[in-house]
Parts: C-alpha cells; sequence; structure tokens
C-alpha cells in the first residue's frame, strides 16, 4: 500500500512516526521541515526574480517569510535560529526531502502564482499527513496532542492557500509556451 502523495510504502510513513519518541524531537522536526520549507521558498523566489517571473517571486518571498515566521514559533521565540537537535539529513522522511518542500521538478521559470499556490498547497497537506500520521502513530499522549496541535495548525494553513488561489484562476493552456526558452535551470 502506498501513500497517495508521495507514492512512498505506509511502512516508511510508520517507521518515521515511531522515530518520534517525545515532544522535543517532534518540535526539532517540525522545526526542521517549517526552516526548510523557508529557506526553499527563499531560494525559489530568487529563481523567479532572475528569470524576471515577479509576480511569482514576489508570492514566493511571501510564502519563505510565513514559513520562517512558523520555525521561530516552533523554535520558542521569535529570534531563536535553531532548536538543538539533530541536523537535517539525520531525519528520515517519507520523500527525498521534508514534507512541507517542493522538489525542483516541480518547479517551471514560467509558473504563475496560481501554480505557486497549488504547490504550496500540497506542501501545506502533506504537513497535515505527517503530524497525523505521528499522532495517529505515538504511544505518547505528550506527542499525541502535540502532533494533533500542529496538523491543525497545518490545516489553518490549508485553508489559507486554498483562499489565496480564488485571487489567482488556473491559467489558459499553453501558460508555459515561451518562443525564446531561457538556458538557465529553473
Amino acid at each position: 500500500m502506498s501513500s497517495p502523495k508521495s507514492g512512498q510504502p505506509m511502512d516508511i510513513e510508520n517507521e518515521v512516526a515511531r522515530a518520534v519518541e517525545n515532544e522535543g524531537d517532534l518540535m526539532d522536526m517540525a522545526y526542521v521541515m517549517e526552516a526548510e520549507s523557508a529557506e526553499r521558498y527563499a531560494e525559489l523566489a530568487d529563481q523567479m526574480q532572475i528569470h524576471n517571473n515577479h509576480d511569482v517571486a514576489e508570492l514566493f518571498v511571501k510564502l519563505a517569510a510565513i514559513e520562517g515566521k512558523q520555525a521561530e514559533k516552533v523554535a520558542g521565540g521569535e529570534g531563536v535560529a535553531a532548536r538543538p537537535g539533530r541536523k537535517p539529513w539525520d531525519y528520515k522522511w517519507l520523500d527525498p526531502v521534508s514534507p512541507e518542500v517542493t522538489g525542483s521538478d516541480e518547479v517551471h521559470y514560467l509558473m504563475t502564482p496560481h501554480h505557486a499556490l497549488k504547490m504550496a498547497l500540497i506542501n501545506e497537506e502533506r504537513a497535515v499527513d505527517f503530524y497525523d500520521a505521528v499522532a495517529r502513530l505515538t504511544a505518547s499522549e505528550e506527542v499525541r496532542a502535540a502532533a494533533s496541535e500542529l496538523a491543525a495548525e497545518e490545516r489553518e494553513h490549508v485553508e489559507l492557500v486554498q483562499k489565496l488561489l480564488n485571487d489567482y484562476p488556473e491559467p489558459d493552456a499553453g501558460w508555459d509556451d515561451d518562443p525564446d526558452p531561457t538556458n538557465a535551470p529553473a
């Protein structure tokens, strides 16, 4: 059986969720997820700026700021650089990257704000799925409560992104047609 969003076997999800032994582990993972997401959105903003896709670059800057604030909140307060704990590469995720990070293959230099928000929506939904799995599979009431709270926060983010999508309709077919395509990777 596979996870619908990752295509990975469910036993990997179980293994990841069971690796959370206490609330500190969970908060470390949550911090890494949010910080990596903020970093990735900032990178995408830079890439879109290079390609003169200013609307999407601006949206990615906003998403990076939102995720950065969430990372600070998880870390325990504004200006906190990082939670003590494992390094990002010490975590085992369902995909090669943490649940709230978009892979490079999902990005196109001509993407529209609609595409950027759809990508953000998928990221937020994967975060909900991850925290729900932790809450469902943990033996610790402390971890279950914290994971449920984090999942609820991510559900709020899903709702926010869904509302923002109303302002950006799906583009017409051919949105990615470029008679003079760029040579730089997106």
